[in-house]
């Protein structure tokens, strides 16, 4: 009996397509300018103008923007206003993610103390806190944080619609197809003319 020499697999590489960070991500994660005053009167941080946030980033881009205009095409500023806003939208992410962690290890711990049984996670001695009220503080500084991020995003993006006149959506690579070469599209054309 003879075997057939088969020819080896080869593993073609999947090139996954990285979808990007929207601003919509970014207001699932961040507390808004609402939560964010009920956090800040909650555990006594400064309340954020958010507006003025707002208005300071997207301005700070405008004029960015206006004093690259001689020196840059429309292409090309749209192509840096786009990697900077998704620096500041990538950037609110990360803290709004950062954040979520933050607010559900504050709720595991203070759920702990609801426990009497459990001696590890009962307050500290007399004037020290306890880990619970570390960590609710903690996520409340973080929150704070996030929604200053967040509300930088938006007007970076507010600025990124100004300036270039089209919303701002994040850069998303094409995955690359195996095999498809420039030579060989290029020959499919070719052939597609002969008929």
């Amino acid at each position: 009996m003879t075997k057939t020499a088969r020819a080896p697999r080869t593993n073609a590489r999947v090139i996954p397509l990285r979808r990007g960070t929207t601003i919509e991500m970014v207001r699932l994660v961040c507390p808004d300018a609402a939560q964010a005053a009920r956090i800040a009167e909650s555990f006594g941080l400064p309340v954020l103008d958010s507006d003025a946030i707002c208005d300071l980033h997207q301005r700070l881009i405008s004029e960015t923007a206006d004093a690259l205009g001689e020196g840059v095409n429309e292409r090309a500023m749209q192509i840096h206003l786009q990697r900077i806003v998704g620096s500041y939208v990538g950037s609110a992410h990360g803290a709004g993610q950062f954040y979520s962690r933050a607010v559900t290890e504050a709720r595991a711990a203070t759920a702990k103390l609801a426990n009497d049984t459990r001696d590890e996670d009962l307050d500290g001695p007399v004037g020290f806190e306890s880990a619970a009220q570390r960590k609710r503080e903690f996520a409340a500084e973080v929150g704070i944080q996030a929604h200053a991020l967040r509300m930088a995003a938006e007007g970076a993006i507010a600025a990124y619609e100004h300036v270039v006149g089209e919303s701002w959506k994040p850069f998303e690579r094409q995955p690359e197809q195996p095999g498809e070469t420039v030579s060989r599209k290029a020959a499919e054309v070719q052939m597609a003319a002969f008929g």
